[in-house]
This record gives structure tokens, C-alpha cells and sequence, in this order.
């Protein structure tokens, strides 16, 4: 069969020890020489390009989200070129909203992506509904995962085997925005180290208008956003409760009355203290992007928003307060990639997303991911980067992954919703604390109670 054979010109840097003797410019037909140079040369690398029949195209699926549908086209770029034989078509034109219906709908019609993003808390529905295969053990080795990526990549584990691995991880930090902190008297390089301090500062940087309406909330809480892992992994911990059975068998939010005091505390800034109001301004995040919210939480990928769409904001970033016990603890989490069943239903298809997968988790994609997207590399060579540790805005979230928990999900949509509706029904409805929590403990317990009796 024909093929064609193009030249492509690299700017390639070679060195060695020895005096230029040859300097390889091939023409087609395409000779290997060696080259030895003490200097910087460019040459020409032949670049063989199959026919169209011989180029395999597979389809990576994520929701929609600029710095990352950006990051993956450029990694996508890459591929090919390294890869002339596999084209990737990149469907990242769907909303959050509506990406796992539209799975739903794909993948078990054989339609659909080949290699699809996931958070990783969506892990056993996926499994459950059939949209993932394993990784194959020969070309993913699991001993190879655990050594080289992030601890927090086992969660990517199930029924003893590896079903999904991600370019980059996160956790939580706190963001301020050092003109607001300021405008406030307070000083602006200084970030609250401790629960007593957030709240008294947020306390500070609360400003009202001349209609007692927020002018400038001091913290607002946004359970949608990144609260309702705050709360979970961070405060409950904080408080001295372990959120979940080690064997993730049993909620534990509300086991003592720590839990009960955990949840009272994140309640007090909307119901005590008055700190902001998550109903406007779009909600936190967008408030806090538009400069009308001093301190906020969220993850390291809200870096590229900021840079995206609030590049002139004066902010710092810490690692999160800590809580009466004195611990440090964040939330880690991650968007992770799987191949889906389409996938491996045709070998030459399964070896082209093998070979994308492989591509988009190296070392090498996490830095350009953490370039892009403010999310830290999932391969821990990347992360012994001391400029990354030392970067003012990404050094927080990095010090953070040695304490970073990654919560086990049943169903974390579900999960998720059962604090947001618990929330709701103390500041919206006036529902005593305790029985909001009891109501969503309940909830969720029943999801693992069906989940674990089936296995």
C-alpha cells in the first residue's frame, strides 16, 4: 500500500563530545546516519504518515471546561504527531450538567467516546453501568501505577484492578483577595491559619450598602462548589470524626457530637455570623472571580479561571485553616480517564486509546497540565518539582497532597446532594442542624447499605 513520506523540521538539541562529522539531512528514501555534534543543530526527522484508510480515529470525551479542553488540545496535538497512524477526535462541547446522560446514551449504544474522563468518585456507577474495562495489566502494570503516581490514583482501583488513570490531581485551598482583605484593615499578605481566624476575618471583610444589601461578602459557602467536601474531609476531621468505617461501610458524620458541632460550624457563617449569601452574585465562585468575596475555597484548577477570566485579581492562596485539634487536613480529587467498552471492542481501536491513555499520563502531560490548568501532576516525578513546591499560588495546593483524602463514593452526585439538601433545609427552611444531618446521613447510608450487599 502506498505511502506517503513528509518531512517535518525539528528543532532537536544534541550534544556530545566529539567533533561534528556528519550532519543527517535524509532525503526519501530515508537513511539512518550517525551524527555526532558540540553544537546546536537542526535536522530533519522523517515523519512517515499512513494512508487515510491506515489511520485509526478514536474519540476522547470530556465536559466542557476552557483550561482543560485547551491543556488536551495541545496533548492531543502532540499525539498525533507522534502518532501519524491515530487521529483523536476531541468532544469537549458538553456541559457538566449533561455529560453523564450523554454516556448514558453513548456507550452502551457502541457509540461514543473511546477514552472518556471521569471524576473519580463516579467510579463504581460507571463500573456498574458497563462503560469502563479494566486496564490491561500488561500494558498498565499495577505495580508501575502504585510506584510512580499519587497514593490518591488508588482510588482508580476496584475489585482489585486498575479501571481509570488521570493526568492530574487536586486539592483544596484557601484563596483571598488581597485588595478586599485590605480594603478591610486587614493585612492583605496574611491568609487566616486557624477556624477562630476565618471567621472572625470573613467576620471583618463582610461589608453591607446603604440598603443593609452584601456589598462584599467575607466568606460565603457554596455546598455545590467545593463546601460539601469541606465539610466531609476536612471539618468533620478537624472536629475529630473520622467521616467514614475504615472498611467504608458506615457514614459517620454524625457518630459523635463532634460531628454535630462540625456541621454547626459551617452553618454559622450564613445563620450566626452573615458572611455572605450563596443565592447572589451567581453564586460563590463567581463572586469571587467578579471581587465580591474575600476569602473563598476551592481547588488548584481555579487558578486557570482566575487567569482566564480574572487575570488582574490581587489574590493569595494558603493551605486551609487549621481546626480546634490542630490538624492540618484538605480533600483530594482528580479527573480521571478510562477506556470505555466501544474501545475494546475493536482491537486496533483499543490499541490506539491504550497508546492516547498512555500519552496523556505521563510525567510530561502533568506538567503542561499543571501549566494550563492549575491542576498538580498525578505522577509524583512531576511533583518533586522544588519551583512547583515554591510557586506562590500552586506551592499550597502541593503541600497539601502528603494530607490530601480522597473520599470513597458510592454515588458522589447523591452524596453530594444529601449535604446540599441538608444545607438548605437549616438556612432555607429553618430545620433543627441535627436532624438536617441525621436526614442526610440516613440517605446515603441507605446507597452503601445497597451497594455493599450486593458485593
Amino acid at each position: 500500500m502506498r505511502k506517503q513520506r513528509l518531512l517535518a523540521l525539528f528543532a532537536i538539541v544534541l550534544t556530545a563530545s566529539l567533533v561534528l562529522t556528519a550532519c543527517a539531512v535524509p532525503a526519501a528514501p530515508p537513511q539512518i546516519q550517525t551524527v555526532e555534534v558540540t553544537r546546536e543543530v537542526e535536522v530533519e526527522k522523517i515523519v512517515e504518515v499512513p494512508a487515510e484508510d491506515e489511520i485509526v480515529t478514536i474519540e476522547y470525551w470530556q465536559y466542557f471546561f476552557d483550561p482543560r479542553v485547551d491543556a488536551m488540545n495541545r496533548l492531543i496535538q502532540q499525539f498525533e504527531a507522534e502518532n501519524p497512524d491515530v487521529r483523536v477526535v476531541h468532544n469537549s462541547d458538553i456541559p457538566y450538567g449533561d455529560y453523564r446522560d450523554k454516556i448514558a446514551a453513548s456507550v452502551p449504544a457502541g457509540v461514543g467516546p473511546d477514552v472518556a474522563t471521569l471524576f473519580y468518585g463516579w467510579l463504581p456507577v460507571w463500573l456498574d453501568a458497563g462503560y469502563l474495562v479494566p486496564l490491561p495489566e500488561s500494558e498498565f502494570p499495577p505495580a508501575d501505577i502504585e510506584a510512580d503516581f499519587s497514593p490518591m490514583v488508588q482510588a482508580g482501583k476496584f475489585d482489585g484492578k486498575y479501571w481509570t488513570l488521570p493526568t492530574a490531581v487536586r486539592t483544596l485551598a484557601l484563596f483571598w483577595n488581597k485588595d478586599l482583605v485590605a480594603a478591610a484593615g486587614l493585612d492583605p499578605e496574611k491568609a487566616p491559619e486557624t477556624l477562630d481566624e476565618l471567621v472572625e476575618m470573613a467576620k471583618q471583610c463582610t461589608q453591607l450598602d446603604e440598603n443593609g444589601d452584601f456589598a462584599v461578602q467575607g466568606y460565603t459557602v457554596e455546598m455545590d462548589g467545593q463546601d460539601h467536601h469541606w465539610f466531609r474531609e476536612v471539618l468533620l476531621r478537624q472536629y475529630g470524626v473520622q467521616p467514614q468505617s475504615d472498611d467504608f461501610h458506615t457514614i459517620q458524620w454524625n457518630s459523635s457530637p463532634e460531628g454535630y458541632e462540625a456541621w454547626q460550624f459551617l452553618l454559622d457563617f450564613p445563620t450566626v455570623h452573615k458572611t455572605g449569601d450563596n443565592t447572589l452574585f451567581d453564586g460563590a465562585t463567581q463572586a469571587f472571580l467578579n471581587g465580591k468575596v474575600c476569602y473563598h475555597i476551592d481547588g488548584s484548577f481555579r487558578l486557570g479561571s482566575i487567569a482566564k477570566n480574572a487575570p488582574d485579581m490581587n489574590f493569595g492562596v494558603a493551605e486551609l485553616p487549621v481546626g480546634p485539634n490542630g490538624e492540618k487536613h484538605t480533600f483530594g480529587s482528580y479527573w480521571t480517564h478510562g477506556l470505555t467498552k466501544k474501545a475494546a471492542e475493536d482491537p486496533k481501536q483499543m490499541d490506539a486509546a491504550i497508546r492516547f491513555l498512555k500519552f496523556i499520563t505521563t510525567p510530561e502531560a502533568g506538567t503542561l497540565w499543571v501549566n494550563k490548568v492549575g491542576e498538580l501532576p498525578a505522577q509524583l516525578a512531576a511533583l518533586e518539582n522544588e519551583e512547583l513546591l515554591a510557586d506562590p499560588n500552586l506551592g499550597a495546593f502541593a503541600r497539601g497532597l502528603p494530607y490530601a483524602h480522597a473520599t470513597f463514593f458510592v454515588n458522589e452526585s447523591n452524596d453530594r446532594q444529601a449535604l446540599i439538601d441538608a444545607y438548605d433545609m437549616v438556612v432555607l427552611t429553618d430545620e433543627d442542624p441535627a436532624v438536617a444531618l441525621d436526614t442526610a446521613v440516613e440517605a446515603v447510608q441507605a446507597e452503601f447499605d445497597e451497594f455493599w450487599a450486593e458485593r
